[in-house]
């Protein structure tokens, strides 16, 4: 049985050698690229199960290779590494799209640890449906009435805890843990803008129901 495909995006050539080792000794099929550039080609060929971008790439910045993935309909989980462990840094990244992240330099058993969290986060557990929306894990997409709309992976799980209690009020910090890794610190403001996105996107879908604000709480799905 093969394991899981990962796709490394790292331009330093002995950083890459040894994530690629060791990740294959781990049991991960793996496939390296040295630049953003080279990564937009090879992503769709390749179809990996997780991705590890280096923030400080020589043609571009992670972060800004992550959103053009995630414009482009790759909704992968991204594992972010990066030399520095601001939070401002750890906020970024998040914001745009990716789901977690190691500082450098790091333990290879943390990176195998949090790639094998993203792979079962991201993995093929049976469909959800509820309050008229299908949510699927394998196509990490959500329909209604045959119209199917594209989730990222954070979407995805933010959705899936507010469908999990349809008419109840779930609260922010059980959403956040939900969201976003542990251990994350996650603005409020943050949460608000990814509950904006699944607003628009579930608009897209027929007479979809509503992701209500829940004063002081957070929020409903009604």
């Amino acid at each position: 049985m093969l394991g899981p495909r990962v796709l490394i995006v790292e331009d330093d050539a002995d950083l890459r050698g040894v994530l690629g080792r060791g990740l294959r000794e781990e049991g991960f099929e793996v496939e390296t690229v040295s630049t953003g550039h080279e990564a937009l080609e090879r992503v769709d060929h390749v179809g990996p199960d997780v991705i590890v971008i280096d923030i400080g790439l020589p043609d571009t910045d992670g972060r800004d290779l992550c959103q053009a993935m995630r414009a482009r309909g790759v909704q992968t989980p991204v594992l972010f590494l990066t030399a520095r462990d601001a939070l401002v840094d750890r906020i970024a990244g998040f914001d745009a799209g990716g789901d977690d992240y190691v500082a450098k330099p790091f333990a290879l058993v943390e990176v195998v640890a949090r790639l094998q969290a993203l792979v079962r986060r991201g993995g093929t557990e049976a469909a959800v449906e509820a309050v008229g929306l299908r949510l699927d894990p394998v196509t990490h997409s959500v329909s209604a009435s045959g119209v199917e709309v594209p989730l990222t992976p954070t979407e995805f799980r933010l959705l899936a805890r507010l469908l999990s209690r349809p008419g109840e009020a779930v609260r922010r910090r059980d959403l956040v843990r939900a969201g976003w890794p542990h251990g994350a610190i996650v603005r409020e403001n943050t949460l608000d803008a990814y509950v904006a996105r699944l607003r628009r996107k579930l608009r897209e879908l027929e007479a979809p129901p509503e992701i209500g604000t829940v004063h002081g709480v957070g929020y409903r799905l009604q």
